[in-house]
């Protein structure tokens, strides 16, 4: 009881802090080059370092609060959070390593992955609403049957690889 409080604290810390996690961006000069003590940052595309930050606090906020998302929700559907998670995963990728356009992205690189996740989503629907048609279970009580409970972080990261 103590570690779920203590998580759920650290969560909603996380939650109410994430206004100042997002304007981070206004701590960096808006320079083309940025030094610090652990790195240089020298921006190509977007011509001063906290342009180039202030998109990657947007995009990083973002999938950090999906992924949040992902590891709490309880309901059958949780996997279709996997597709937004993973285009902008690829996106801050794209961001930092090639400092290329704006939300520039490649549907081809998210196909596979929908291709796993999308009829996946309609099998578990469709069990569901199979069931919906063979008892007198109300839609709460079969979606209360698909949810997962947690078990942990580490052990949830098991059950995906």
């Amino acid at each position: 009881m103590k570690k779920r409080f203590f998580l759920g604290s650290i969560l909603a810390t996380f939650i109410a802090g994430s206004p100042f996690l997002f304007y981070l961006y206004n701590y960096v000069p808006p320079t083309a080059d940025w030094e610090t003590f652990l790195f240089t940052y020298h921006s190509g595309y977007y011509e001063n370092a906290q342009t180039a930050m202030w998109m990657l606090t947007g995009k990083l906020i973002t999938l950090l609060f999906l992924t949040v998302w992902f590891f709490t929700c309880r309901h059958w559907w949780y996997h279709a959070l996997l597709v937004p998670i993973v285009m902008y995963i690829y996106q801050v990728i794209v961001a930092i390593y090639q400092d290329t356009t704006l939300d520039e992205f490649d549907l081809v690189y998210l196909l596979p992955i929908m291709a796993i996740i999308i009829p996946s989503i309609y099998l578990i629907r469709a069990k569901v609403f199979n069931k919906i048609n063979d008892a007198d279970k109300t839609m709460q009580e079969l979606e209360d049957e698909f949810r997962i409970r947690p078990k942990g972080f580490v052990n949830r990261l098991k059950e995906y690889f």
